[in-house]
């Protein structure tokens, strides 16, 4: 085995309350399948008494320690931007980065969250209806899954934020990259539940360090589906909450694999394994 593990990468993650996080094991496990030799480190804001504000200082260390790369969390995926030299169109689209390459002297902005969201929505929830759909939260996960959701043929979407003017912000953007769809900012969460097919969380509520449910578990339906992006814990309040009123339901782990996924591409120039991905993650969350 020694003798395989010869090629050294060096990645890392950026975010607040990312102790959980199962991110380093995926791509350190996938790596070793590859014959890399892969450190991946957390930067944990919490832990650090860092925030956002810090993000040119831990940019700047990862580039001098020989960071293949960066992914990058709540709540640094609009405000990483600003720190950056260069967007790919769908980051550029988007306005949000979770994905950081450190090459050439250069930093490389990227999204894979949307893409990530998507392929774990078309595996895990395939016939659900896409006529109508409410989401919780306008950051920069939101914004990656309503793209998703808008990419794979979601008709109406309604945004809600505790910041207003985000969902009106983020409605705005994602009616010139989709005008065939109708896409609004809400005001009245359960006139808008009531007429919707279904549910997407993204916004940290049900994390260890956001306890919680998003919304009033009265609005779910048994009609309703649920997509939720936090993974850790797999099980949040809302699934639980959901799974119990006879909503179909799909956790995080989907998109935080393939998101995963498609960092491990970029990072590495490698072509990851996807079964090998989804099977680790399975182990690793039971």
């Amino acid at each position: 085995m020694s003798e395989t593990l010869v090629r050294p990468l060096k990645a890392g993650l950026i975010g607040a309350g990312i102790q959980a996080s199962l991110t380093p094991a995926m791509h350190m496990a996938e790596g070793a399948a590859q014959g890399l030799r892969y450190a991946y480190e957390l930067i944990d804001l919490s832990e650090i008494g860092a925030t956002e504000n810090d993000l040119p200082r831990l940019l700047a260390h990862a580039e001098r320690q020989g960071f293949a790369g960066l992914n990058i969390t709540h709540p640094c995926k609009q405000a990483v931007i600003a720190h950056l030299d260069e967007l790919s169109p769908d980051a550029h689209r988007l306005g949000a980065v979770n994905t950081v390459v450190l090459t050439g002297g250069r930093r490389y902005g990227h999204n894979t969250d949307w893409w990530g969201f998507a392929e774990g929505f078309r595996r895990g929830l395939p016939d659900a209806d896409l006529s109508s759909g409410v989401q919780l939260g306008a950051g920069g996960a939101g914004v990656a899954t309503a793209y998703a959701a808008l990419s794979f043929g979601l008709k109406r979407l309604i945004v809600f934020d505790r910041e207003p003017e985000r969902a009106r912000l983020l409605a705005a953007m994602l009616t010139a990259l989709f005008p065939e769809a109708d896409i609004t900012a809400g005001t009245d969460l359960s006139v808008a539940m009531r007429s919707a097919s279904g549910l997407i969380h993204a916004t940290p509520t049900g994390m260890a360090n956001y306890p919680g449910m998003p919304l009033d578990a009265e609005l779910l339906d048994p009609r309703h589906w649920v997509a939720e992006i936090v993974y850790f814990p797999l099980e949040t309040p809302l699934l639980s909450e959901a799974r119990r009123r006879g909503c179909r339901a799909l956790d995080g782990g989907g998109m935080a694999v393939f998101q995963a996924v498609g960092a491990f591409r970029l990072f590495t120039g490698l072509e990851p394994d996807t079964t090998r991905m989804l099977a680790h993650f399975k182990a690793m969350t039971g």
